[in-house]
């Protein structure tokens, strides 16, 4: 029976998820059933197209990541892939009719990353779009189950917050980033005069951000809400953390929330769910 198959593909993107990221998959369990297994069959199709780009050093990625666009196009179009990432991904697509465009942007904005080092405001803008929005888009046509009306009064939300969460990413990471990969994709910043000023002004670009997505997430079906409100709060935990430490030790370490702090904020959530004022 290919219900085998299917059910194999979703928990190969299950597994995947919880391999690369134990916050993200934490908030995954906290949405409704129906919903779960399509968010990891999302994040399998982003996470293995990210690992190319920035693990793969000792690999062709050109070569990796063009096969990879191209296999995903073939499973959109076949309605099924031997592999099983893929496979999970074209079910998700197909049930909700992901518009095939924020593939696109997304494979845009990976092939970017293997030759383009540095960003104008434009470029910048464009990347994160195809590489942070457009997640958070495939993933509201799950949460709003067919609802386009829904799903268009939510987009500008969704695009806010995954715009967030990978600025945030950007901070975290940004000595990994420029020092490993050479890449840099704050416009108009000097990473080796990264000075307090520059800081907060990438800072209040994400504050923008985090306050026009909190706006959105109390809009949300009550199937998404108290998951993407969980991820919400643990990114804005890690922002807090970032924008409270100075520049220099923002260059020099890579800043993270310890699971007491993630455990606290699971509970501070919970207890605003019950009381229904998230």
């Amino acid at each position: 029976m290919i219900q085998h198959f299917h059910d194999l593909s979703s928990n190969c993107s299950r597994i995947t998820t919880s391999q690369y990221s134990t916050s993200f998959n934490s908030a995954i369990r906290l949405l409704h059933k129906d919903l779960q297994s399509h968010i990891h069959n999302i994040y399998g199709l982003v996470r293995l197209a990210d690992e190319i780009v920035d693990s793969f050093h000792d690999h062709n990625k050109e070569q990796l990541l063009s096969e990879f666009k191209l296999e995903t196009y073939k499973a959109l179009d076949r309605g099924i892939s031997l592999n099983p990432i893929l496979h999970s991904f074209q079910i998700t697509s197909y049930k909700y009719d992901i518009d095939r465009e924020l593939v696109d942007a997304f494979f845009n904005s990976m092939e970017a990353d293997l030759s383009i080092r540095s960003y104008n405001a434009e470029g910048y803008k464009e990347y994160i779009y195809g590489s942070a929005e457009v997640v958070g888009l495939m993933c509201l046509y799950v949460f709003c189950e067919g609802n386009k009306t829904m799903y268009e009064n939510l987009r500008p939300y969704a695009q806010a917050l995954g715009a967030a969460f990978q600025k945030v990413n950007f901070l975290r990471d940004i000595s990994q980033d420029h020092e490993i990969l050479h890449r840099f994709y704050f416009p108009g910043v000097d990473f080796n005069n990264f000075t307090a000023d520059k800081k907060r002004e990438v800072e209040l670009d994400i504050k923008n951000d985090f306050q026009i997505a909190a706006k959105g997430i109390a809009m949300l079906p009550v199937k998404a809400k108290f998951g993407v409100y969980v991820a919400y709060k643990y990114y804005l935990s890690l922002f807090n953390k970032i924008k409270n430490s100075g520049s220099v030790k923002v260059i020099e370490s890579r800043i993270r929330i310890p699971n007491y702090s993630k455990a606290l904020i699971l509970i501070n959530a919970g207890i605003r769910n019950q009381l229904n004022i998230i």
